[in-house]
């Protein structure tokens, strides 16, 4: 990688992935689109260019501009926000990977796009599903998720473009706050046990889903993308992970650092039967025998971080 362009940029994990390329690769090599100002000019210490991932034309424009030999495709509609709106999350999601796909073809071009544990299903196998397993997702997301795949596995092997990609878990971040996903209390949890010492869970108890944090999230896209395509076999897309837990587990690692913290319930409907239908835990050995994979964090050493780093914010005034 030499000329990045990160598309959706502003978003949970592209807005923490931009300056963490731009650290890696220089700041004038990564460049940042998205559709918001206010996000754009977050990222603003490098190059920033307004896009509309779905304007085919003004996207290539840019590849051409900056020559760019990398995409990361990090546009989505996530799973809660988008059972409110199925088509609208179809049209965003496939679109811009369409874009992408296309626009890599003939710039010959490198693609990541994230898939998800979203892609699975009720069906698939829940206790340490498998890379290679059944995938019959209920949700909008997760069918954009697996047609995402498909199709990126098809540009490869027809066309010849590099495609890429992970299967992200819930991903948290002691940066940027989460938007619309069916994950969003893992993040959430520590943002109320340092404000109110108390969280109500929109999960219920032994819901069990993988999870990552976000500094293990942003080098699984760096050693993917650097890895030797000789040694890559699945490509679309990897199983990852770092930790599996549900909600008594986190707030019982909160508490030993805020003894008095309370955690109690009121389950959204819809999000637990969205977390039902995915793994409680999954298998990433390809990952980590094709291209390295090995996460820094568990749920101990990312509280421990999560708690310090949301305190600062909060002792700051920023939250």
């Amino acid at each position: 990688m030499k000329n990045i362009l990160i598309v959706g940029a502003g978003g949970q994990i592209g807005s923490e992935l931009v300056p963490h390329l731009r650290g890696i690769y220089g700041v004038n090599n990564v460049v940042a689109t998205d559709l918001d100002d206010n996000k754009l000019q977050a990222l603003s210490d490098g190059p920033v260019v307004k896009l509309d991932a779905l304007d085919g034309e003004r996207f290539s424009d840019i590849v051409k501009k900056y020559n760019i030999d990398t995409i990361f495709n990090m546009v989505a509609l996530l799973s809660a926000t988008g059972e409110k709106d199925p088509m609208l999350a179809w049209k965003i999601n496939m679109g811009a990977l369409e874009n992408s796909l296309n626009i890599a073809k003939d710039n010959k071009c490198a693609v990541f796009t994230p898939s998800s544990i979203g892609a699975f299903g009720p069906n698939t196998p829940h206790d340490n599903t498998p890379q290679d397993t059944i995938m019959h997702p209920t949700t909008i997301y997760g069918v954009c998720k697996v047609s995402g795949e498909l199709l990126s596995n098809y540009y490869h092997t027809r066309f010849g473009v590099d495609t890429r990609s992970v299967r992200f878990p819930g991903i948290i971040s002691n940066v940027t706050l989460p938007g619309g996903g069916t994950t969003d209390y893992a993040v959430e949890i520590y943002y109320d046990a340092i404000r109110y010492n108390k969280y109500t869970s929109n999960l219920g108890k032994d819901t069990f889903l993988d999870m990552m944090y976000m500094p293990d999230a942003l080098d699984a896209c760096v050693q993917l993308m650097e890895a030797d395509p000789a040694k890559l076999i699945h490509r679309n897309s990897f199983n990852i992970t770092a930790m599996s837990f549900d909600p008594e587990m986190i707030a019982a690692e909160i508490r030993k650092h805020n003894p008095d913290f309370i955690l109690d319930y009121n389950v959204d409907e819809v999000k637990q039967s969205i977390a039902n239908s995915w793994p409680n835990s999954m298998e990433d050995k390809c990952a980590r025998e094709e291209w390295g994979w090995n996460p820094k964090y568990d749920l101990s050493k990312m509280t421990v971080d999560m708690l310090e780093k949301v305190k600062i914010k909060f002792d700051k005034g920023l939250i």
